[in-house]
Parts: C-alpha cells; sequence; structure tokens
C-alpha cells in the first residue's frame, strides 16, 4: 500500500465515522422521544475505499398502519367508557346510592308505612318527603345527563379545531417530504414530523392514510371520506349553546360528508369524535329517556280522576315551555318531564298544604275519596301501593324492557348503564393491549435501543483507533524517509 492510498483510507475512516458517531449519538439523544425513528449512517464499499453513502431512516409501513388503527381504536373505546363512568358518577357511583330507582324504593317503603297507619302525620309526612326525594333525584339527574351532553358537545368543538390544525401541519410536513424527495435530499426529520402528525389524527378521527409518488401521502376516514388530499379538506361543526331533552346535536362534517356515531358498548367508533358523538347523541339521550319514563309514569300513576277529568296530583310537572302539564296519556316518551317533575304543594306542610290529601285523594280538588274523614281511611292509599307495584308498559323508544313495574324498570335502567358500563371496561382492556403490542411491535422496529447504539458506538471508536495507528504509521514513515533524506 502506497503512502497516498493509507492516507486516503485514513482520510475515509475518519469521514465515515464522523457521520456515523453523529448520527449514532443523535439516536441516543433522542432514545426516549417516541416520535424519532432510528437513524443509520450506511456504509458501502468500492475501489476508492468504504464511504457513508446515505442516512437511512427505520421504517416499518405495515406495523405503522397496524398502530394507527389501534390507537384510533383505542381512543374511541377510552373516550366511551369516561362518557359512561360519568354517567354512572351522576347515578351516585358503584352502590347508585343517588338514583331514582333508590329514592323510588324508599318511597315505596314510606308509602307503605302510611297504609299501614293512615292516621298517622308522620308517616304522610314520611310518604311526602320520599316522593320530593323522588322528583329531585329525577330533576339532578335529568339536568346532570344533559350537562354531560354539553359536556361531549364543547369537547367535539375543541377537538374538531384540534384536527383542522393538524390537518394545516401535516400539509407542511408533507411538503417538505416531498421536496426532500424530490431533491435528493434527507427526509428524516420531515418523515418524523409527518409521522407524528398522522398518530395525532388518528387518535381524532381513525384515518387510512396512502402513500404516494414522490414521498406523498393522501388521508382517508375508514368509510373513505378524504381527510387529506394535497390540501387538507375542511372539518366543520357547529357546536350548541345549550342542552335540553329536545336539543338533538349538530352533525360534524369532513369534506361535506357526516362523520357517522359510534356504535355499541364494544364500539365500532374511530377515534375520539365518533365516540363523543355515541355519547351525546346515542347513550346519553337513551337514558334521558328512561328517566322521562320513570318521570311520566309517575305523574300517571298517581293522577286523580272523577271519572270524566283527569289531573296530576302527587306528581305534576310542566312542559318544556313553561305550561303546566297535563296527565300523560301518551305512550311515547315526553322528552323533559324528568327535568321538571315536582311534588305538588298542595302536599307539603311547608307551602301550607296538607299531606293527608294523599290519603284521601283531595289533591287536586276532583274528588274526595274519604268524605267522613275517617283518620283510618286506607282505601286510597291501598290502590296507590298497588298500581306503583303493577307491571306498566313503558316506551320502547327507551332501550329497557316494559311491562314490568315502575321500582323494576328504573332498576333496569341502572342494570342498563352499568351491562354498557361493563362491557365498555372489558373493551377499553383489550384495545389498551392491543394498542400496547403494536406500540411495542413498532418501537422494537424503529425505535432506539439504547444498549445496541451504545455498543455501536464503541465499534466506531475502534474504527477510530485503527484510522489513528494508520495515521501514526504513515507518521513515522515520513519521518524515516526524511531522515534518510538528511
Amino acid at each position: 500500500m502506497s503512502l497516498t492510498s493509507a492516507l486516503n483510507t485514513a482520510q475515509s475512516i475518519f469521514n465515515n465515522t464522523g457521520t456515523q458517531s453523529s448520527v449514532v449519538s443523535n439516536n441516543i439523544a433522542n432514545s426516549s422521544n417516541s416520535d424519532y425513528n432510528r437513524r443509520q449512517a450506511m456504509v458501502t464499499t468500492s475501489l476508492n475505499g468504504s464511504q457513508v453513502v446515505k442516512i437511512s431512516r427505520a421504517q416499518e409501513d405495515a406495523l405503522l398502519k397496524q398502530w394507527l388503527k389501534a390507537s384510533a381504536q383505542d381512543a374511541g373505546q377510552q373516550t366511551l367508557l369516561g362518557g359512561l363512568t360519568d354517567l354512572k358518577s351522576i347515578m351516585g357511583g358503584n352502590d347508585y346510592e343517588t338514583s331514582p330507582a333508590t329514592y323510588l324504593s324508599t318511597f315505596q317503603q314510606k308509602l307503605q308505612a302510611f297504609q299501614t297507619s293512615p292516621s298517622s302525620t308522620i308517616a304522610a309526612q314520611s310518604a311526602i318527603t320520599a316522593a320530593q326525594d323522588v322528583a329531585n333525584s329525577l330533576n339532578t339527574a335529568s339536568k346532570a345527563v344533559q350537562a354531560e351532553r354539553q359536556a361531549a358537545d364543547k369537547e367535539i368543538a375543541t377537538q374538531v379545531s384540534t384536527l383542522n390544525t393538524l390537518l394545516s401541519q401535516f400539509k407542511t410536513a408533507n411538503d417538505a417530504v416531498k421536496s426532500a424527495t424530490a431533491n435528493g435530499g434527507n427526509t428524516a426529520d420531515a418523515l418524523d414530523q409527518r409521522e407524528k402528525l398522522l398518530k395525532q389524527i388518528s387518535s381524532i378521527v381513525g384515518v387510512n392514510a396512502v402513500d404516494r409518488d414522490n414521498g406523498d401521502m393522501a388521508l382517508y376516514t375508514t368509510d373513505g371520506t378524504v381527510v387529506f388530499d394535497t390540501i387538507p379538506r375542511t372539518v366543520t361543526f357547529v357546536a350548541q349553546s345549550t342542552y335540553t331533552a329536545a336539543v338533538k346535536g349538530n352533525a360534524i362534517y369532513i369534506d361535506g360528508v357526516a362523520l357517522q356515531s359510534g356504535q355499541g358498548a364494544t364500539t365500532n367508533a374511530q377515534g375520539s369524535l365518533q365516540a363523543l358523538v355515541q355519547i351525546r347523541d346515542e347513550i346519553a339521550p337513551k337514558l334521558q329517556s328512561q328517566l322521562d319514563e320513570i318521570a311520566k309514569t309517575l305523574v300517571k300513576t298517581f293522577s286523580e280522576t272523577d271519572g270524566t277529568t283527569t289531573q296530576p296530583g302527587l306528581f305534576t310537572w310542566n312542559t318544556l315551555g313553561g305550561l303546566t302539564g297535563d296527565t300523560p296519556t301518551t305512550g311515547d316518551v315526553i322528552d323533559g318531564i324528568s327535568t321538571t317533575i315536582t311534588v305538588n304543594p298542595a302536599v307539603i306542610t311547608s307551602q301550607g298544604g296538607d299531606p293527608m290529601k294523599l290519603r284521601d285523594g283531595t289533591i287536586t280538588g276532583l274528588t274526595n275519596l274519604n268524605p267522613d274523614n275517617n283518620s283510618g281511611f286506607s282505601g286510597n292509599l291501598d290502590a296507590l301501593y298497588t298500581a306503583l307495584g303493577t307491571a306498566q308498559t313503558f316506551s320502547s323508544d327507551a332501550g329497557i324492557s316494559s311491562n314490568v313495574t315502575l321500582l323494576d324498570y328504573a332498576s333496569n335502567s341502572i342494570g342498563w348503564l352499568e351491562q354498557y358500563r361493563s362491557d365498555a371496561t372489558t373493551a377499553s382492556e383489550n384495545t389498551s393491549a392491543a394498542l400496547s403490542r403494536s406500540t411495542e411491535a413498532y418501537s422494537n422496529e424503529t425505535g432506539v435501543n439504547l444498549d445496541e447504539e451504545l455498543t455501536l458506538l464503541l465499534d466506531i471508536e475502534q474504527s477510530y483507533k485503527a484510522a489513528t495507528k494508520i495515521l501514526n504509521s504513515i507518521d513515522e514513515m515520513m519521518k524515516a524517509l526524511l531522515d534518510i533524506a538528511s
């Protein structure tokens, strides 16, 4: 080997190790960055020696697509579970101690005690107080359900704004990838940025990423709606300022196409947006309808009639327009009746009423079932208690079984919510595990392994030492030649 050849070899080694150590150092610095893909300096050998020809970025398209799918599914499932957990807390948490079913059971017991002791003012007052607790629980639950819908609507508006921002940033990153690809430049950083944005987008709305020529990428929802194609497609949504049982939420539009709601406890929602729509437009309204059916049946059961006219008795309500409601005759759900149901002031002592009117059937003034004012009269209480324990027909629109007693219906409502939440919990554990496995698999292929990088750094150090030895040998040879010449 000539001195010139030896010098060229040493220079080549120094150049290569310099580039390699820079790449490895960058990898090590980003070892904890989940949005960074490992780089590798690709070295080739030719007649002119070895040289770094390019910096390669680790990439696994199949695993990335699997991760995006798992991320979208988990985001949807976790969002759904969060909403169901909030609805459960409305009913009092694990024991459902503040649910209408709990207060209704107590009311039934107090009514039975009053039936047994119809002359007792204490028993009468206890029954009225228990009835007030039932009405208050329905009011509170109904308002809380609508507040949950309002919160979901607000979160939808926030996420739509975030999604539009991410899509705008995605265009910038996508253009950078195309430009670097066309110019033969290093695309690694631009690809990392684009992939980071892609991950964030997929958690909001599930997307399929399609690679195209020149490093370009297009995004479509799972049902084929264009999200990004050269330019971002506009995502629009108009939030509602107030929610009541009669208010319907507005749709989310992507490129003019309405985004569908998720379905089922093991939701098919891809991303959090579809799950939020599911909570707002499906689950919460169903629970609201069940509350309204309980309230409607209470008003009907405790109404008073003279055979011609029927009026609300113990329980009264107001329409959404603020008018006093009549005794319900429809088999359909009356939207929002649970929000306004209350106990008739005619039996509330603190408001000048007489609780004994419940015993005598004189709350409305239409009838007097105890004209002799017999203190032991229990005929009306017997009839009311029997009616409370008689199977009723409830609207199928509320989503749970009909032809059951009112108390059973209220309990079934709790069971419906708990079953939904339980199934969603199981599904969330599965999607979380799937995402964890996808993350691990993708990270193993594209992430930075600190041990491997440190080992590679040691190898580069050995190459550097070899180059220095060659240089030292050349230096000694040059000195020897100079000594001979002198």
